[in-house]
């Protein structure tokens, strides 16, 4: 099957792995306007969107064929784009990695905008991302962490060696990959903190990307988050160098973190952590900077700038995005003559993103942030959708019989 009528077939990209080659499919062109947020309401949507200017052009190498093509569920009606004005030309409806994946980073720090990183625990919760983006026209990242996905696997499986936690992040990274194409938007698929204890969670994940990429081209996931930051700096990196490493060789981004995001999430909890722990420093970030570039230009860097985790009342959390800036500046200089004309050697990325100030949120997107994860507020977002519905239709909800209109009226259809 294919998105329109046969006439064309979504564009894939990857760099060239290891001297192979895939056949080239016509080359079709995507975009998108950008994300004006649905979950941060119309005030804060200017923090992820400056207006689409230009479009980067790329020479990638094609995949064989799309989720749709393979199980046969063809792409229609609005789905079936064969342009999104204003994007590179890889970029293309459905999960991106690789090349395509770069080249929309890279659009998103030459035009002012993040891409928002919601975590999702259910099919549910990834389609209403899904929807999200296709009413404003926008990429997405949709990521799981460890908790997340033992929970879409069922918390009546195991979870020894993180075989559930696996198994549920694969369920919803085909979820993801089926759903996206018909939703057609493009999809950065990645995965969240992954402290050290369960590196063997990311492994299992890895090695189904591998596997994956032997078939389709490309990995399973576009990303995965490898969070050291509560070791020695020196072992953060050199674990993170041998993840790019393999990364690099499957067309998958790292994103990796210096310092400690605050607050509560998903059963870490750094509401005491030392203050200046929250800071990352420009000799830090430039450590990293200059010890992964060698390996690949696929990463990412999520540097503490005061983030915490949560939602909390105004004034109990102080940002500080010249941080980013003043890191950027430490880079360029390091780097001279070959420092990008942007200044911007760096793509940063914001965690604790929920419950932000708009102005903290543009400034640090003008220093170089082009990913920002919300994951509170759309939690919040998701409850409170069921809390209002639970208000609203109460005397409905208390039985399967019974209600308002008579004691033997049928209530299914208030809870089917």
């Amino acid at each position: 099957s294919t998105c329109q009528e046969g006439s064309h077939r979504l564009h894939r990209s990857l760099p060239q792995v290891d001297g192979g080659e895939t056949p080239i499919i016509s080359k079709m062109k995507f975009s998108a306007a950008l994300f004006a947020s649905i979950v941060l309401g119309s005030g804060a949507a200017d923090a992820f969107t400056a207006g689409v200017r230009r479009s980067a052009k790329v020479s990638p190498v094609s995949l064989k064929e799309t989720i749709s093509e393979e199980l046969g569920t063809p792409c229609e009606d609005e789905c079936a784009m064969d342009s999104f004005p204003n994007m590179p030309a890889s970029v293309h409806p459905g999960v991106v990695t690789g090349q395509a994946m770069l080249d929309l980073l890279d659009h998103a720090k030459e035009n002012g905008y993040a891409i928002p990183a919601v975590n999702c625990v259910s099919s549910s919760g990834i389609n209403a991302c899904l929807e999200a983006a296709r009413k404003n026209d926008a990429p997405i990242i949709i990521q799981f962490s460890s908790g997340g996905s033992q929970f879409y696997g069922g918390k009546g499986l195991s979870n020894k060696n993180y075989s559930a936690a696996i198994a549920g992040a694969i369920s919803g990274a085909f979820h993801v990959r089926t759903m996206a194409e018909q939703y057609g938007v493009p999809v950065i698929l990645h995965t969240d903190h992954c402290a050290k204890k369960l590196l063997p969670w990311v492994d299992g994940l890895l090695a189904a990307s591998e596997r994956y990429h032997a078939k389709h081209g490309e990995p399973l996931f576009s990303s995965h988050m490898i969070d050291l930051s509560e070791e020695p700096i020196e072992e953060n990196i050199d674990i993170c160098k041998d993840y790019l490493t393999r990364f690099a060789k499957i067309g998958m981004l790292l994103e990796m973190e210096l310092g400690i995001t605050g607050g509560e999430e998903d059963g870490v909890n750094n509401e005491d952590v030392a203050i200046e722990d929250l800071y990352s420093k420009p000799e830090e970030i430039f450590q990293v900077y200059d010890a992964l570039t060698p390996i690949s230009n696929m990463f990412t860097v999520a540097a503490a700038f005061g983030n915490v985790h949560g939602v909390y009342s105004p004034g109990n959390v102080k940002l500080e995005p010249k941080i980013l800036s003043r890191a950027q500046a430490y880079i360029s200089e390091k780097l001279g003559n070959s420092a990008p004309a942007d200044g911007k050697p760096v793509n940063f990325v914001f965690h604790g993103g929920s419950g932000s100030d708009v102005t903290d949120i543009q400034e640090a997107i003008g220093y170089g942030v082009i990913k920002m994860n919300i994951d509170t507020d759309t939690q919040w977002s998701y409850w409170n959708g069921i809390n209002q519905y639970s208000k609203k239709n109460y005397d409905y909800l208390q039985g399967q019989i019974g209600n308002p209109e008579g004691p033997e009226k049928p209530n299914k259809k208030y809870y089917d």
